[in-house]
């Protein structure tokens, strides 16, 4: 009988699961068919900047400039949905939480849409311009006539900008996981030197090969590690302020009677 149930839990939670899966996917193609109509303002604006202005870029097949378009919809389309993605991950998690910790882990939903867009900004307007400057200059350098396509800008771009924006989410997923037990600060120093370590090699793995350039992005990307641990410190320290509360009531409770 305890089988049956454990079973009959497991599915439930599957479809539940899958449900909400359908959903995302859901808003990421409405997202992606509006992101079709406001494609091309995005495009002038991005091709319009000083960095795209250095270049001629050219059309290497005729399904680039179809293939842009739908690389701007699919970055706007995620850009709307990482909120819905979230909350959508809370609504799964929701009836495992205590009613307080889930009031508390949905007011972090609004905040994933400006740490997304604070990512993208970082990542177009200081580390591309500057990761773009540093390869222009070598491949000039080695006296190379520069005939780029204009996939292999907007690639190139979307390479860098598109990580940045995911890991400037760091701090809310750490509070999140706090909220719902998963982490706590504890384990995040514990992790320190990997993390360090993993976020050394990413900045290492998108910046040009020279120490100021490693700096400018390491920087910002550790101080993200260490906010994320100080925000887990603090979600942990009222969690256990609360634990011991509701532990209180039940030790005067049980001297009343």
């Amino acid at each position: 009988m305890s089988e049956q149930m454990e079973q009959m839990d497991l599915t439930e939670h599957l479809t539940e699961l899958r449900k909400r899966i359908i959903w995302v996917l859901l808003l990421f193609v409405g997202g992606l068919i509006a992101g079709l109509f406001i494609a091309e303002p995005i495009y002038q604006y991005l091709t319009g900047s000083p960095q795209a202005q250095r270049f001629e870029l050219n059309a290497f097949s005729f399904w680039d400039g179809i293939g842009i378009y739908m690389k701007i919809a699919a970055l706007f389309s995620l850009v709307i949905s990482v909120p819905f993605i979230f909350y959508q991950l809370w609504a799964f998690v929701k009836p495992g939480l205590r009613k307080e910790e889930q009031v508390a882990a949905v007011r972090y939903v609004p905040y994933t849409f400006v740490l997304f867009i604070a990512g993208v900004a970082f990542g177009y307007y200081i580390v591309f311009p500057m990761t773009l400057s540093f390869t222009t200059t070598v491949t000039q350098s080695m006296g190379l006539e520069e005939t780029y396509g204009i996939t292999n800008y907007f690639n190139f771009m979307f390479n860098l900008v598109l990580p940045l924006a995911l890991l400037f989410e760091l701090p809310l997923v750490v509070m999140f996981l706090t909220r719902i037990r998963i982490l706590n600060p504890l384990r995040l120093k514990k992790m320190r030197r990997f993390a360090y370590f993993g976020l050394v090699f990413i900045a290492v793995i998108i910046t040009p090969p020279d120490f100021i350039s490693d700096f400018l992005v390491t920087i910002p990307l550790l101080l993200l590690y260490e906010f994320s641990v100080y925000l887990s410190a603090f979600v942990y320290r009222k969690q256990l302020k609360a634990d011991q509360e509701v532990e209180n009531r039940y030790v005067r409770k049980d001297e009343d009677e």
